[in-house]
């Protein structure tokens, strides 16, 4: 009996837990997954905050509607949401997204072009207060209404959340180490669990919230975070760590500001040019600093990409300094010796862009040159043709002609300037070359035998001629006279392909004419004792492509066109000869008669 009546327990006790649990169910989200989902596909692949946050605001006027969760109609009256409304996960989503929709608000002010304004940064902070409270619902609810992994997650958003306001305002350092330390704790643990997806996810977290971890300890005084390091982590993608990068900048800037202080020279090829403006000496030192990246033993790493956009902020960093050179000209007056020193260190900044630019177009010839030799590239881009090639080539002309003029510009030149303007020469005998060489290509593609002949002979010689001139130089860049190299032969046996070529055709040109004259008829048709080539539409069961292989140049044999004449019956000719032979009778009769008066009938 006593048995039974324990089981009998048992059972009412399993029966009212379970009761309980569909009474109160227990909500499950994988708050990462659907949160990074979200922000790659909505627009922070690529830092664009307003996308994200019109993809917050459409997806909360979608859970309103799908809810019915409206705020009356006409006068706007907020509806709280507490734990009792709670009964669908639905509207665990909406607290989520309304938390979101305030946090890349604030983003996007922080990423205005000259940054926010006192007015903006105030609005910027009470977004991000709202992200804070938001959050801080959502991990309320989901402690009450979601299951253990959701509740933890929550806390870790809603720390997160909490630090990145902390962040922002400068202050409370040790609450905001705190707050990224227990986010990143549950999110290390989290790492340990559940399928390969989430533990990836989970580890990219801890290390996207790593970063503002040092930073906190730095400012904390607990941790030195040296320059370079910075500006590693700086280089990091993450929308986790773009108000870090914010930061960075301002830091950057500071330090940079500082350094620039000491900076009142510009060297330039034995020249020392004074540098005034506090302005000028903060955009050189910029522009300097990215040049060690594209120059340094790291640059081999770097995609070319990558090399590509460090290049566009170096020109951006000298155009500011011509920009500041030239107001200070303005505003010189007629103080001769400073009006000079400005001159001379535009001419120098000027000749330093002009540099980089030939660097940049030259990496551009790389890229194409790459691209060259084969049909397709891993991406499914198409090969780099050689008119591409030869209008780099022509660019690249244009910009080592424009800066070996202005450096032989002047009247008393340093004999750095002369041989500094004599390299660029050599270089721009080079870039001919070069040109020569893939517009020899170009005409040999279209089947000009003749002309790409010719071309390839003169590249030949244009290449020679540079290389001895190259190897006459006391100090020769050995890449250069390699290249030279390969460039000569490439010629040499371009010519000896051209010459058979144009020799073969030349001896088949008679044959072809005469075969193809044999197999012509008047009526357009082709002898029956040649096998014409078939149409698409006459071969429909065969697996053959009409139109050809995509890297060979042929007719595409769809169908003839113009098509061939066809015999077709004439009309009729018919001759009415009976006409002229039948006697019509007379209709006088039927006639109507005129009245005629007395005097029409006197003029009878």
């Amino acid at each position: 009996m006593e048995k039974q009546s324990d089981v009998s327990v048992m059972e009412i006790d399993e029966k009212r837990t379970q009761s309980s649990d569909q009474i109160n169910p227990k909500f499950s989200i994988n708050v990462l997954h659907l949160l990074k989902s979200a922000q790659m596909q909505h627009g922070l692949r690529h830092g664009d905050y307003t996308r994200y946050r019109r993809y917050c605001t459409a997806r909360l006027r979608r859970l309103y509607k799908s809810l019915k969760f409206t705020h009356g109609r006409g006068r706007y009256t907020r509806r709280a949401i507490s734990e009792s409304l709670v009964t669908e996960v639905r509207y665990l989503h909406v607290v989520l997204y309304m938390a979101e929709r305030a946090w890349s608000h604030a983003m996007e002010k922080r990423q205005l072009p000259d940054g926010p304004n006192a007015r903006q940064r105030i609005y910027l902070i009470g977004r991000l207060r709202k992200a804070v409270k938001w959050a801080a619902l959502f991990s309320q609810l989901c402690g009450i209404k979601g299951d253990s992994r959701t509740s933890l997650e929550a806390e870790a958003y809603s720390s997160y959340m909490e630090g990145t306001l902390l962040f922002e305002l400068d202050k409370n350092w040790n609450t905001a180490l705190k707050n990224f330390r227990s986010a990143s704790a549950v999110y290390e643990e989290l790492g340990k669990y559940g399928n390969l997806e989430n533990q990836v996810l989970c580890r990219e977290r801890v290390e996207e919230l790593e970063p503002s971890i040092r930073y906190c300890l730095h400012k904390v005084g607990e941790s030195e975070i040296p320059a370079a390091e910075l500006l590693d982590i700086g280089k990091m993608e993450a929308p986790a760590l773009d108000l870090f990068k914010a930061k960075l900048v301002a830091v950057m800037d500071e330090a940079r500001t500082q350094q620039a202080a000491s900076m009142t020279e510009f060297h330039w090829l034995g020249h020392r040019f004074p540098i005034s403006n506090a302005k000028t000496r903060v955009s050189i030192l910029k522009a300097q600093e990215l040049e060690k990246e594209v120059h340094g033993q790291a640059a081999d790493s770097l995609s070319s990409e990558k090399k590509l956009a460090i290049f566009d902020k170096i020109f951006a960093a000298y155009h500011e300094a011509r920009s500041s050179i030239r107001n200070d000209l303005v505003t010189a007056g007629n103080a001769e010796n400073v009006k000079d020193d400005l001159n001379g260190l535009d001419k120098a900044v000027s000749a330093v862009l002009g540099q980089r630019t030939i660097e940049r177009n030259q990496l551009l010839v790389s890229i194409a040159k790459s691209k060259f030799s084969r049909y397709r590239d891993d991406k499914g881009e198409k090969t780099t043709k050689p008119e591409g090639l030869v209008r780099l080539y022509d660019l690249l002309i244009q910009n080592t002609t424009d800066l070996s003029d202005l450096v032989s510009s002047g009247r008393d030149r340093q004999p750095e300037e002369v041989a500094y303007a004599e390299e660029y020469v050599l270089k721009c005998l080079v870039f001919r070359a070069e040109r020569c060489f893939y517009l020899a290509k170009s005409y040999s593609l279209a089947g000009k035998r003749t002309e790409a002949y010719a071309l390839y002979c003169h590249a030949r010689s244009l290449a020679d001629n540079a290389l001895k001139n190259l190897q006459s130089i006391s100090y020769p860049d050995k890449v250069m006279v390699q290249d030279l190299k390969v460039l000569s032969n490439n010629c040499r046996s371009s010519i000896c392909i051209e010459h058979a070529a144009g020799v073969m055709e030349e001896e088949k040109a008679p044959e072809k004419l005469s075969k193809g004259v044999s197999n012509m008829l008047l009526t357009g048709a082709v002898k029956k004792h040649v096998q014409p080539e078939k149409f698409l539409l006459e071969k429909l069961d065969v697996y053959e492509s009409a139109v050809g292989e995509p890297n060979m140049k042929g007719v595409p044999r769809i169908e003839a066109f113009p098509p061939a004449f066809q015999a077709v019956p004439r009309n009729p000719i018919v001759l009415d000869l009976a006409f002229n032979s039948i006697e019509f009778p007379s209709l006088e009769n039927r006639m109507k008669k005129h009245k005629k008066g007395f005097i029409s009938r006197l003029w009878r």
